[in-house]
C-alpha cells in the first residue's frame, strides 16, 4: 500500500516527491527495485523506479542516492543464493537445445531456471522469434513446480481440475520443458519454444531433454 501511496502522491506533487517516496520505499525492501508490474511478470522481472515512465508518462530520473546503496561493490554478498545449475551448465544444456533444435530445421528459444524459477541462461537461435525464450521460461516454470516434464503437467493439470491451483499465472503449460535433477534433487528446468508440429510442444521437450542430457553427467 506504501508503495501505491507514493506514486500517486508522485504524480500530484512532482518528480521530487516521488523520488523522496522511492527511497523511503526502497529502504525497507530492496535499495534499486520496484515490484513486477502483475502476476503474469516472470520471476526477477522487477524494475527501478526511476529511469522510466512513470504511471501519466513523465519521465523519473533517479533519486539521490545513499553512497553504496545502488550496490555492494566487488567481493559483496551474493544477490541470489537459490540452488540452481552453474553459469556453464546453464550455458551449455541452453546450447545444445537450441542446436539439437537447429539441426532438425527448427528455429528456437531455450531458457533454464533455478530453484525459485529465476533465470541461469536464455538463448535464442539464429532466425527464430525473440519471445520464445520468455515461452520456453514459462514453461519451465511449469515443470519446476510439478517437478516432472511439463507435457505430463498438461496432462494432469486437464485430468484433474483440483491441480489448477498449482498453475501460477506466469506459467505457460504445455510440453516443451523438463526439471533438473542433480544428486536425486531438483535444482531447476530447462525448457523450449518455437519449434512446430502435429502435437503442441513435443519437438520443444525433444530438445528440451537433448539440453539435459548435455549436462547428466556433471549432475551425477
Amino acid at each position: 500500500m506504501a508503495r501505491f501511496i507514493c506514486r500517486k502522491s508522485g504524480a500530484v506533487a512532482g518528480l521530487a516527491l516521488f523520488a523522496l517516496c522511492a527511497l523511503r520505499v526502497m529502504g525497507a525492501e530492496s535499495v534499486f527495485h520496484d515490484k513486477p508490474a502483475s502476476a503474469r511478470s516472470l520471476p526477477a522481472d522487477n524494475l527501478p523506479p526511476f529511469g522510466m515512465l512513470d504511471d501519466v508518462g513523465r519521465f523519473v530520473p533517479a533519486p539521490q542516492l545513499p553512497k553504496g546503496a545502488l550496490h555492494g561493490g566487488p567481493g559483496s554478498a551474493p544477490e541470489s543464493t537459490a540452488r540452481g545449475p552453474g553459469l556453464e551448465l546453464s550455458l551449455a544444456a541452453a546450447h545444445a537445445a537450441v542446436q539439437t533444435c537447429a539441426a532438425a530445421g527448427y528455429r528456437v528459444g531455450a531458457a533454464v531456471i533455478d530453484t525459485v524459477g529465476e533465470a541461469r541462461a536464455m538463448l535464442t537461435g539464429d532466425g527464430s522469434d525473440g519471445s520464445h525464450v520468455f515461452v520456453a521460461m514459462r514453461k519451465a516454470l511449469a515443470a519446476l513446480e510439478f517437478q516432472m516434464p511439463s507435457s505430463q503437467a498438461y496432462a494432469k493439470v486437464v485430468q484433474d481440475k483440483t491441480l489448477v491451483a498449482r498453475v501460477k499465472p506466469n506459467m505457460f503449460v504445455e510440453g516443451g520443458a523438463v526439471p533438473i535433477i542433480a544428486h536425486g534433487e531438483l535444482i531447476g528446468a530447462i525448457g523450449v519454444s518455437g519449434a512446430g508440429g502435429a502435437v503442441i510442444g513435443q519437438q520443444d521437450e525433444a530438445c528440451a531433454t537433448a539440453g539435459l542430457k548435455q549436462i547428466s553427467a556433471s549432475l551425477q
